[in-house]
């Protein structure tokens, strides 16, 4: 777009096209007590040329690999997206699709969409997929929506283990609704089954469960989708897409939904968005979904089309009696997303999995041998895993970032009595020399003397904490 200034004769011609003679005239339904009688505190103005070399040097502050190594996780995780992704996810017909109303001329993009629904269909075990949602948070907070319409219920339980960002999320949602929101303990990152079944009861609309969850243990969806169904509730499922290529899946464990966040589905880390909300759940529950779903059929001819089939939502009609107030979806990401799971493949996602597990599982196990370290909660986990430290964690990343290593997420600030203890993961991305590098440096930032000092080199701390976002 090409920059075009006003100038005082435009200005004027403006004024006097709508009536009044001076641009203050504007501003007289604005009370007097709350202008700005005096110029807005800003630089002097730059030329193009400085700007851009402004720009350049902000940006050249930001580090990244291979100047580090970056083992932070949290539900945004940095894997590997392969050249041709980027090369067919980057086609204008994709960038520039919008809404397809009028499926004669949108097949192409109503096409991506379906089969995208179906790779999420296969993926979870479930009956039917939507469109997308804004990201994994919104996911969980429409499952609960869902699930409180179904039953007529008014309690919904979270598991402890849940992400803590998405726990906000949910109660975001819910907070103008008469709704009683319960978080069952995890007191050693796992859920306490028992303390579960004593806060189940019959007004309890559906019980929220990870696996992974956010300390990256594996949890049992059985056992919390055989508690829930015992007294009516549905039971949904919170879903890490890469974890599904080795575990069973949801719908196996006996979910009624299953939600997640589809990032890491070929879809950059970017500072912590844009991301992608994957949602599946049992035919039953297709008149609730939220948002839209793409089918297919035959036209007049014969041949197959594709079609805008539900949009549950309809706000624009049915106002305060939609299923849900959801009015778009991440199409450009969920497209990403059907283009990697193609060009993975079954056999290259569950090789993917396994390479992230077996790397994640050897980095643990060398960091167990550490003086001073232990993996608290076992080795039940897929590619994250919990490290507790000598000293206090912030202490121990903060030393590791001199050697531009982000050594994780430091979990003290959300959970009482995890002073000690940060978040590791670890994908396809890390080779056996980065993981035995930051292990030698585990060991170095543990013998230090309690209190130096540790002074971040290529990356300024508020950076580091933007790419720590756990979502």
């Amino acid at each position: 777009m090409e920059y075009t200034s006003h100038t005082d004769e435009s200005r004027r011609d403006m004024l006097t096209a709508i009536g009044v003679e001076r641009f203050e005239e504007l501003l007289k339904a604005i009370p007097d007590a709350i202008r700005l009688h005096r110029p807005i505190d800003l630089p002097a103005g730059l030329s193009e040329f400085e700007v851009d070399s402004l720009l350049a040097s902000m940006a050249a502050q930001n580090a990244v690999p291979p100047e580090i190594t970056s083992y932070l996780g949290g539900n945004i995780y940095d894997h590997y997206i392969p050249a041709a992704l980027d090369h067919v996810g980057s086609r204008s017909e994709f960038y520039t699709a919008y809404t397809p109303y009028q499926p004669e001329v949108a097949q192409g993009t109503l096409q991506a969409t379906y089969e995208f629904q179906s790779m999420i269909c296969r993926m979870t075990g479930l009956d039917v997929a939507q469109a997308s949602l804004y990201d994994g948070g919104s996911a969980i907070a429409e499952a609960a929506i869902l699930a409180l319409a179904h039953t007529k219920r008014r309690g919904v339980i979270l598991a402890g283990t849940l992400p803590p960002r998405y726990r906000t999320v949910v109660e975001t949602y819910l907070t103008a609704q008469d709704v009683n929101i319960t978080t069952a303990v995890a007191p050693d990152g796992t859920t306490d089954f028992d303390k579960l079944r004593s806060l189940l009861n019959d007004e309890i609309a559906c019980v929220i469960m990870p696996s992974p969850n956010y300390f990256g243990t594996l949890d049992r969806w059985e056992d919390g989708a055989k508690l829930a169904r015992e007294h009516g509730a549905l039971f949904v499922a919170v879903f890490r897409p890469l974890a599904l290529g080795i575990t069973k899946s949801p719908g196996a464990c006996g979910a009624d939904i299953a939600v997640g966040e589809g990032q890491s589905l070929g879809n950059t880390p970017s500072f912590g968005g844009p991301l992608l909300g994957l949602f599946a759940a049992k035919r039953e529950y297709i008149r609730r979904l939220p948002g839209r779903l793409v089918g297919r059929t035959v036209d007049s001819q014969g041949q197959t089309a594709y079609v805008m089939t539900l949009q549950t939502r309809e706000q624009h009609i049915r106002r305060e009696k939609a299923t849900s107030n959801i009015c778009t979806a991440q199409a450009l990401l969920a497209t990403r997303a059907a283009i990697y799971m193609s060009l993975l493949g079954e056999q290259g996602f569950t090789q993917l999995a396994k390479t992230c597990m077996e790397r994640a599982h050897y980095l643990a196990s060398r960091i167990d041998e550490l003086e001073g370290y232990s993996v608290p909660h076992g080795s039940a986990f897929f590619n994250e895993f919990v490290v507790e430290a000598p000293m206090m964690a912030s202490t121990i990343l903060s030393r590791l970032r001199r050697s531009n290593i982000l050594g994780g997420i430091e979990l003290g600030a959300r959970f009482p009595g995890y002073d000690r203890r940060f978040l590791v993961c670890v994908t396809e991305r890390h080779t056996r020399n980065d993981l035995d590098t930051f292990v030698r440096e585990l060991r170095v930032a543990g013998e230090e003397r309690d209190g130096e000092e540790a002074q971040p080199t290529l990356m300024a701390e508020n950076s580091v904490q933007s790419l720590g976002t756990d979502s």
